[in-house]
């Protein structure tokens, strides 16, 4: 047995686990058992020196999942015929399991998808190959850096990532990258998979064909899928781009501050929390995607508005279409699972039940379309497929509470198959033959207490206590001797006992057998099925868009090519549903290109300068997945980027100061933003001096008018900045209203025109609690640089309004001497 463990051992990677089964047991040995033991913190014993460990089959789940977790890909040596004595049993490695390719739903996020990744570089192209194994999505995308290579891969978050062994120096700043063979990413090796698997001549259908890295890629995960994990991808049908001029573009640090998908306060604080109304789990991954990939055409946005105005304008069907998704289960992953040979009898069933409730749904569907014509309905009409005759099917054959095991029976109805009734009848009648034995037994033998049991080793047998062994008839032959029991045998015992094992033994083959043909015949369906889950996930999260508009009374933004943003009463989408403590308190933006291209935001800490602007670029990007927006009304001209430097905050890892990360945002966004684009800029420059700080400050808010004339929220502490209205036509200022009271400030929320006096950070400071004798003292400090600061010049908007002349901020010598 441990040659064979070593032979199976030897032919895995030195990183996976190998759980080798024995009998009732998963045991790992050596090496394994050691780091095994350490993770999963379970008892390391040894056998002949041996190290050891490991846990029961019914545990095996969580197990694994612990091992998965800690970053491990774990092997499964299955048992693949049945014990025979004094025969070795044979084995093989069935599948290798990690974190990109677990395919238990219990060991899944069922609102995320599952990536593997694989990237490859050729010739300054950076390609990228994403499949989700549990739902058959394939999809490939090049980019022209890294940078934007590793925006794309955080919008995704891949579980799993795989580069060529011959590119980890190139590709060293990829996390927890795993190299893997360089032959598999050969492009003609690579297309030649890709070819082979979908059968195909040329990859010109799939719009893919001169994407030569992306497709080296994209090879080289179905190569480490197929031969390293040894994974069926036969539902892995059709392989997608993902252009990226088809969506609005949001790099990593704008994506965090924005809290798009993920915050440190948790869900409920994201736009994904906000908006996730879906009833299904392949509507919420849809959501996800959508917020993290907007669009920047206009066709599919109008198309997604006119059918949540559809919705809106027919409440009773809304609702019904709602209750009918919430019936529907992961058909998605589902029919992914039982496609590879992983499914059970209960994800058959599951999938009936989903199944059964589409007729309804598409019913509903219909009835909206003859209500209000729309094409978008038209076409998910289309995709979402009935199958009555499949249905039938599976409610026919499979019993109404199937268990979660293949091997041990009770997945088929009685009925559906006469020889699998004849021989459940023959095990019955013979089960009913050994309790009327047992009774007939006792009153011949005087042994009320003898009785008639069954273990796998000797099958059926009778067994009488000690005291009453002086009782047992001359026709009892002795089987074994128990402690306090003696085990006997009778010629027709083992005679029915052949009968009833041979029944159960041959009804157990015939319904795996049934239950295969079962799930081949879903196999057949896999297209259809891929498909009407696609449409099934894309109406589910219209209707909850459609939900939450009714909920919040979000309105229907006009969207067009122009430079115009105009919000009239917008909210910030997140905390209008989850501000406990005040009422939210709404406002309006115009961003006009010849007025108000560039408007400065001036105002207190926590006066909401953060709140306001981050809410013009999430209302931006609701706009832009089609959304109804929080607003009375909304005309946006459609981006191409998002832009968000908030904050302060260093990278250690890099040894990075905060300062650092914030040049870094910043030059991302001069580098990159476009006049399409959406810029939200917060504290720029705060994180050196003061001369220094505002010198960068004032540079770049020029740039991005003079240059590239990006739309921009550019929210300052430096009231100085305010003095490039006078010489920029489209700078505007604008400030946070506040109102002092006894010493103290009352946060208004609203936005007015004007700048801001003072930043009130005294009174803020007081309110964090700082004690009462440095608040004193920094108010001295403060009178006394007030009284020795030089004045600005008066800020006139009429003078100069249209001259481009640059103007450079007043100097403060009291800066220079405020401890003299």
């Amino acid at each position: 047995m441990m040659s064979q463990y070593l032979t199976m051992r030897r032919s895995l990677p030195d990183d996976v686990l190998l759980l080798f089964s024995l009998g009732d047991f998963y045991e790992m040995f050596f090496e394994d058992a050691q780091r095994a033991a350490e993770i999963l913190n379970c008892a390391l014993t040894k056998r002949h020196e041996t190290p050891m460990c490991g846990f029961p089959h019914h545990a095996a789940e969580g197990y694994i999942a612990k091992l998965i977790k800690a970053g491990k890909r774990v092997a499964l040596g299955e048992q693949t015929s049945i014990p025979q004595a004094g025969k070795l049993v044979e084995r093989e490695i069935t599948q290798i399991i990690s974190a990109g390719t677990v395919s238990d739903l219990n060991l899944l996020d069922d609102n995320k998808h599952n990536y593997i990744a694989s990237c490859y570089i050729i010739k300054e192209q950076y390609g990228l190959a994403c499949a989700d194994h549990t739902t058959g999505e394939f999809t490939l995308a090049e980019f022209n850096s890294l940078d934007a290579l590793k925006d794309e891969l955080n919008r995704l978050s891949p579980t799993e990532l795989i580069i060529a062994d011959d590119q980890v120096d190139e590709l060293s700043s990829l996390a927890q990258a795993l190299p893997y063979d360089a032959f598999a990413y050969i492009p003609d090796q690579a297309r030649h998979t890709l070819l082979e698997h979908f059968k195909v001549q040329s990859l010109i259908g799939f719009g893919c064909e001169e994407m030569t890295a992306a497709c080296s890629a994209a090879g080289a995960t179905l190569h480490y899928l197929s031969y390293q994990m040894r994974r069926s991808c036969d539902h892995l049908r059709k392989i997608s781009v993902r252009n990226t001029t088809e969506h609005v573009l949001i790099d990593t640090s704008s994506q965090r501050n924005l809290d798009l998908v993920e915050s440190r306060s948790g869900r409920k604080h994201t736009l994904l929390g906000a908006l996730d109304r879906t009833s299904t789990p392949m509507g919420a991954r849809k959501l996800r995607d959508w917020i993290l990939h907007p669009l920047c055409d206009l066709e599919p946005l109008t198309q997604r508005q006119d059918l949540i105005a559809c919705f809106l304008d027919q409440p009773f069907l809304l609702a019904k279409c709602r209750d009918a998704l919430k019936g529907i289960r992961d058909i998605e992953r589902t029919s992914s699972r039982l496609s590879q040979n992983h499914g059970n009898a209960r994800d058959l069933q599951a999938l009936t039940c989903s199944l059964e409730k589409i007729p309804e749904l598409k019913e509903d569907l219909k009835a909206v379309i003859h209500a209000a014509p729309n094409q978008l309905a038209d076409q998910l009409a289309e995709k979402i497929h009935t199958f009555p005759e499949l249905t039938e099917l599976m409610n026919r054959a499979l019993a109404d509470e199937p268990p979660s095991t293949l091997k041990d029976g009770g997945m088929i109805r009685d009925g559906y198959l006469a020889e699998l009734d004849e021989l459940r009848n023959a095990s019955r009648d013979g089960k009913k033959w050994i309790a009327s034995l047992q009774e007939s037994e006792r009153k011949r033998t005087g042994i009320d207490s003898l009785k008639i049991k069954y273990n796998n080793v000797f099958g059926y047998f009778l067994e009488v206590t000690k005291a009453n062994a002086g009782k047992v008839p001359d026709d009892y032959q002795r089987k074994q001797t128990m402690a306090n029991a003696e085990r006997f045998i009778t010629p027709e015992l083992k005679e029915m006992e052949g009968k009833i094992l041979g029944a159960d033994e041959r009804s157990r083959q015939l319904e795996f057998d049934a239950f295969v043909d079962l799930r081949l015949q879903v196999c057949e369906h896999i297209d259809e099925l891929q498909e009407t889950a696609n449409g099934l996930a894309t109406l589910d999260v219209l209707l909850g868009l459609s939900e939450t508009a009714q909920l919040y009374q979000h309105t229907r933004p006009v969207l067009d090519e122009s430079f115009q943003l105009k919000i009239t009463e917008g909210r910030h989408p997140v905390l209008e549903q989850t501000l406990v403590e005040e009422k939210f308190v709404p406002n309006c933006t115009n961003i006009d290109p010849k007025s108000s291209q560039l408007i400065l935001l001036t105002g207190p800490n926590m006066a909401g300068k953060s709140t306001y602007i981050r809410q013009v670029a999430l209302i931006t990007l609701m706009a832009q997945i089609g959304a109804y927006v929080p607003a009375e009304s909304a005309h946006i001209g459609l981006v191409d980027r998002i832009f968000c430097r908030v904050g302060a905050s260093d990278d250690l890892a890099l040894g990075q100061s905060t300062f650092m990360v914030e040049m870094n945002e910043t030059s991302l966004i001069i580098n990159n933003a476009t006049e399409k684009s959406l810029v939200i800029l917060d504290e720029i420059g705060r994180g050196t001096a003061t001369f220094d700080g505002l010198s960068i400050a004032w540079s770049v808010a020029e740039h991005l008018h003079d240059d590239i004339k990006a739309r921009t929220l550019f929210a300052t502490h430096y009231h100085e900045l305010t003095d490039l209205a006078r010489t920029r036509p489209a700078v505007a200022n604008y400030n946070v209203a506040v109102r002092e009271w006894n010493d103290d400030i009352i946060f208004l929320r609203k936005i007015v025109e004007g700048t801001a006096d003072k930043s009130y950070g005294i009174q803020v400071a007081r309110l964090a609690g700082l004690p009462s004798s440095i608040i004193d003292r920094a108010k001295d400090i403060l009178s006394h640089l007030e009284g020795n600061a030089v004045k600005p010049e008066t800020n006139n908007k009429t003078k100069a309004k249209s001259s481009p002349k640059r103007t450079m901020p007043k100097a403060n010598p009291a800066q220079l001497d405020m401890f003299d």
